[in-house]
C-alpha cells in the first residue's frame, strides 16, 4: 500500500521530503509531481523499480528511461555532450524538456537503449521534484506517469494512490502539475531530432 504525502507546492516540509527520500533509497517506487506532469520515479540502481515501471506502463526494452536531474553539473555526468547539444541543453533547462543523449559508464547498462546506448536527460523547474532530488544525492529514474489505454497521464494525487495503491510505495502530492509530457530531443545524432512535441516549445529546434 502506496504512503501518501501531502507536500506544500511552495515550501515543501524537510520532514516530509526525508521520508520520501528515504522509501527511494529503500529501492522504493514513487509516483512524484514535475513541472509537466506526474512521472514514476525510482533511484538508478533499483532493478526492481525500473521491471516495476515496466509493468505498470507496458514499456518494452527500447523505452527510454529519463535520468531526472537537479542541475546541469549533475546532468553533465551521466551523459556525453558536444559544444553545440551544450548550448542547446543549457539554453532550455531547467524546463519541461527531455534530452536523448549518448551515456556515460556512471549510468546502469540497463538504463541505456539497447541499440543506441542512449538515455534520457532533464532539469526540472518543480520546486517539489527539486527538493527530492536535493536530498537524495542523485538523479531520480523517471517515466511519465502514463498508463496503458489512457490518453492523458494522471494528473490527480489522490486518484493516482486511488488507482495504483498496490503497485507504489509512496504518491507525493502538490496540486495538480498539468497533463502536457516534455518535449523530447535527440541530440545522440548531431541534428536535434524532435522525437515528441509536448510542453517545451519546439521553435528552437527546427
Amino acid at each position: 500500500m502506496a504512503k501518501y504525502f501531502d507536500v506544500h507546492p511552495v515550501n515543501p516540509q524537510p520532514r516530509a521530503i526525508r521520508q520520501i527520500v528515504d522509501i527511494v533509497r529503500a529501492d522504493g517506487l514513487i509516483a512524484y509531481p514535475t513541472d509537466s506532469c506526474f512521472a514514476l520515479g525510482c533511484r538508478m540502481g533499483n532493478k526492481d523499480g525500473l521491471d516495476r515501471i515496466r509493468e505498470i506502463r507496458h514499456l518494452d526494452d527500447r523505452h527510454h528511461f529519463t535520468l531526472m536531474c537537479r542541475d546541469f553539473a549533475q546532468l553533465g555526468q551521466f551523459v556525453q555532450i558536444n559544444n553545440a547539444s551544450f548550448r542547446l541543453v543549457k539554453a532550455s533547462t531547467p524546463g519541461p524538456y527531455t534530452f536523448i543523449l549518448p551515456a556515460t559508464k556512471e549510468v546502469p547498462r540497463r538504463l541505456w537503449h539497447p541499440r543506441k546506448k542512449t538515455v534520457g536527460v532533464r532539469i526540472t523547474e518543480h520546486v517539489v521534484a527539486q527538493a527530492l532530488l536535493a536530498e537524495l544525492g542523485e538523479p531520480l529514474v523517471s517515466s511519465t506517469l502514463l498508463l496503458p489505454g489512457h490518453e492523458e497521464p494522471m494528473t490527480v494525487g489522490w486518484e493516482i494512490k486511488e488507482e495504483l495503491d498496490h503497485a507504489l510505495d509512496a504518491v507525493v502530492d502538490s496540486g495538480e502539475c498539468g497533463v502536457e509530457p516534455t518535449t523530447v530531443i535527440d541530440l545522440s545524432g548531431g541534428e536535434p531530432e524532435i522525437v515528441r512535441a509536448g510542453a517545451g516549445d519546439v521553435a528552437r529546434f527546427e
